[in-house]
């Protein structure tokens, strides 16, 4: 099993809480005794994850960056599905999916991750190429959704497309130079939301291949919206109108 690194309070502790089975160690920091590493360190104990001291400057090495928080896992593959057909398979009810042609930042990966969970999205859909992966950045500032959302990466995102198409499963892609906005659409079906790169935006045969293309209305001063932002309200929009009683 490949291992990993993941590090921050809610990562470690929501993958401690969601599948501990594959965490094998953590350090945390020996000097901190505040009352979040004690809930933390008793979660671990719980589920028998064993525990090693280290200082500050360790943590720093191992991952990297100081940003750690003071808490490190060594941690295993999830069990979530990492494979298409795994995941459309085991759907029930019309699909909510999000698709990111070309994200490079972690920090974008891991706010859209966040975002896709809390809108229930089923998972979050990348090429393998072009597309920054799902590290340890990204992990922390998903905030635990790292755990729970699963992120397929496919080697050829055009071909995945088609294969939406074929399971009814509607493309939408975002696009600021179209007038037809989020408001405009019909999301209580299958549906895949397209997002393309922070500055370049979608390919050009991703942007093709989508069945509808749509705009967020822009109220301000600013041109466009963060991609972890955009994603929020285009799923927000396709769960608000799968409520029960709106047409």
């Amino acid at each position: 099993m490949k291992n990993k690194m993941i590090f921050g309070f809610h990562a470690v502790t929501s993958r401690i809480r969601h599948e501990a089975s594959s965490v094998e160690e953590i350090y945390v920091d020996s000097s901190r005794v505040d009352g979040r590493m004690k809930d933390l360190l008793s979660a671990a104990k719980a589920a028998g994850v064993r525990i090693i001291p280290a200082d500050d400057q360790r943590l720093s090495n191992i991952v990297g960056t100081r940003r750690h928080q003071g808490v490190v896992a060594k941690a295993g593959e999830l069990s979530l599905a990492r494979n298409l057909d795994e995941l459309l398979d085991a759907i029930e009810g019309p699909p909510l999916l999000l698709i990111l042609d070309g994200i490079t930042d972690p920090h974008n990966l891991g706010a859209c991750l966040r975002v896709a969970d809390g809108a229930g999205a089923h998972a979050v859909i990348a090429p393998k190429d072009r597309a920054v992966g799902l590290n340890a950045t990204a992990a922390k500032v998903a905030s635990g959704a790292a755990e729970t959302v699963p992120y397929i990466t496919v080697t050829n995102l055009a071909r995945t497309l088609r294969e939406l198409k074929e399971r009814d499963i509607m493309l939408v892609g975002t696009s600021d130079e179209v007038d037809k906005t989020i408001y405009d659409v019909d999301f209580k079906g299958g549906i895949a939301i397209v997002m393309g790169s922070e500055g370049e935006g979608m390919r050009r045969l991703t942007r093709e291949t989508c069945d509808a293309l749509v705009s967020i209305p822009m109220f301000g001063s600013v041109e466009s919206l963060n991609v972890s932002v955009a994603s929020g309200l285009c799923l927000y929009e396709a769960r608000r109108q799968r409520l029960p009683g709106v047409r």
